[in-house]
């Protein structure tokens, strides 16, 4: 449309909609621009037969039509579109044949929303498009509260005067029940002319702070609640409040234990970078991938999940923050025949068994022809799922051949000492101060980690240990893996000084996966087959569990 309401078109969309014979100036194109955003009263009339609309563009800014009621997008929204401007355009007070607005003046506060129900069917599930537009509906929301209610206080921390204090459950209630008791707040919620004048006399704090209930009568909580109250109808009362940010480490510098001549003499034996070979039969990965599918692949059966809630029509900051703002959820589950359905999707079967797998097509098309019949035939009722888990099963019969035939050997290049301090900032939360590693603090991905880094802090016999970087990499042939510990015992105490240690929640190989176990058996067969480093490797649950391992190993 140009700016005089003429319908126009870019060349682009001429030639495009030429060579498929449509176009503005197609009949039936320009009867349906002409009633969509010229004769709206024609589009709302019970004759027109017109009862679905698809927009590609044409539908932004500036088309308001009242009586939408379903909204279907069959495309997820970018970043620029908010939730709540893809909803915008059903959130109109519908109109009747007479262009009567169906408000509450006219069908009362339960008919209104009755009538003005939007239904949206949402490109992506329903807990994803629920959560982003609540999040979306909060963020738009005022910080200002309307009245002081008695959860007013709870849930606040509170910064004045470079104090954060804050108040319970509990302290809220009470605090409310007494300002309430005090006639500084009335049966409305609202602060009293009583309380306004306390807080311009300057007044409220040291009339208040002996009215609070034990353990936070003191001026900084009194003060607190000034500022709560007084938010309530000055939009600057809060200005002073901040929410408790988390703290990010930010650096994590090196130790003197870096210096050391133990992790010195480390490092320079496992800096080193390797390269691999694997030689193996095809045929052998074909026939031993074909038994594995015939006998471990299970899929399930497709189905689709409808889920239906609606919004609330009265909702507290609260609940819309806390995501409960929709209610009367209801859900129900239907079968889906995938070899019958019409689904217009099509599969590349056998590239994306082979791609999936890292294998070639002749070899990913041997093994599906080999593959029983019954077997086979699940790739009708699931075919996402089958290409998947036939793909897995292959994986896992490469590892297993992987490790019985790969060998290592070091390359010209070598891991720099500045990947230790690479890391980006970190939760101040999960940092542990340690006091044998590399540096200042170990981020644990576990209990177990910490608990294994803290042993370590207490062992007599560490020198030094460092948590590697995710950077410090071993490759193999199902992925990359990096080890979690490189530990310096001190001479004459163990009898393997240096160490490579990966922490496992379990010892047990039947709770790892195959590739898992693979990397494992990959690593051990590096440091403690082929390289002359004197460093060992294994993988552990505890500390308990590596002096029990090095006590057995030669």
């Amino acid at each position: 449309m140009d700016k005089k309401g003429n319908a126009v078109e870019s060349k682009a969309e001429k030639k495009s909609e030429r060579e498929d014979g449509i176009g503005i100036n197609d009949d039936d194109a320009k009867r349906a621009y002409d009633l969509i955003l010229r004769d709206k009263e024609r589009l709302l009339s019970f004759d027109e037969p017109v009862r679905f609309i698809f927009s590609h563009s044409a539908l932004r800014e500036g088309w308001d039509n009242p009586n939408i009621f379903q909204i279907c997008t069959l495309k997820e929204s970018g970043s620029e579109t908010s939730k709540r401007q893809e909803v915008g355009r059903g959130m109109r007070l519908a109109v009747d044949q007479d262009g009567n607005r169906q408000d509450a003046a006219l069908l009362g506060p339960d008919e209104v929303h009755r009538v003005n129900l939007l239904t949206v069917i949402a490109s992506e599930s329903y807990e994803t498009f629920v959560r982003d537009l609540q999040t979306d509906i909060s963020r738009s929301l005022r910080e200002r509260p309307k009245k002081v209610e008695m959860n007013l206080f709870s849930g606040r921390d509170v910064v004045l005067d470079g104090e954060t204090v804050s108040f319970t459950e509990e302290e809220s209630k009470r605090i409310y029940k007494t300002l309430y008791k005090c006639d500084l707040i009335d049966d409305d919620d609202k602060p009293t002319a009583e309380f306004r004048k306390a807080v311009e006399g300057g007044t409220f704090v040291e009339y208040f702070v002996v009215k609070l209930p034990e353990g936070i009568a003191d001026t900084a909580h009194a003060k607190a609640v000034e500022a709560l109250v007084r938010s309530v109808y000055d939009a600057h009362a809060l200005d002073g409040m901040i929410g408790r940010a988390q703290e990010k480490i930010t650096e994590n510098t090196l130790t003197d234990n870096f210096a050391k001549r133990e992790f010195k003499e480390l490092w320079a034996r496992i800096n080193r970078k390797h390269a691999y070979t694997v030689s193996f039969s095809d045929d052998e990965l074909r026939s031993k991938s074909i038994e594995r599918i015939n006998g471990d692949l299970r899929v399930s059966r497709l189905q689709y999940t409808m889920t239906v809630g609606g919004q609330k029509s009265q909702a507290t900051r609260d609940e819309v923050q806390g995501g409960s703002s929709f209610g009367n959820v209801q859900t129900e589950t239907r079968d889906v025949d995938a070899g019958t359905a019409s689904v217009g999707v099509t599969y590349d079967l056998v590239g994306e068994v082979a791609q999936a797998a890292a294998i070639t097509r002749r070899s990913a098309a041997t093994i599906l022809a080999g593959i029983d019949a019954n077997v086979f035939g699940l790739y009708r009722v699931n075919p996402e799922e089958f290409i998947k888990k036939a793909a897995a099963l292959i994986v896992s019969e490469k590892a297993t051949m992987i490790v019985e035939h790969i060998s290592y050997h070091e390359i010209d290049d070598a891991y720099d000492e500045a990947i230790f301090t690479e890391r980006m900032p970190d939760n101040a939360s999960k940092a542990y101060e340690a006091k044998k590693n590399i540096q200042r603090f170990v981020f644990p991905d576990s209990d177990g980690e910490r608990r294994f880094a803290e042993d370590m802090d207490a062992a007599a016999e560490v020198a030094v240990y460092a948590k590697l970087p995710r950077a410090f990499q071993i490759p193999t042939p199902v992925g990359n893996y990096a080890p979690d510990w490189a530990i310096a015992f001190k001479e004459g105490s163990v009898r393997h000084v240096f160490f490579v240690a990966e922490t496992k929640g379990t010892m047990d190989t039947l709770e790892l996966s195959g590739v898992e176990n693979a990397k494992i058996a990959c690593a051990k067969k590096l440091f403690n087959e082929m390289s002359t480093s004197d460093v060992r490797y294994h993988n552990v649950a505890t500390y308990e569990d590596l002096l029990e391992v090095m006590g057995r190993m030669s």
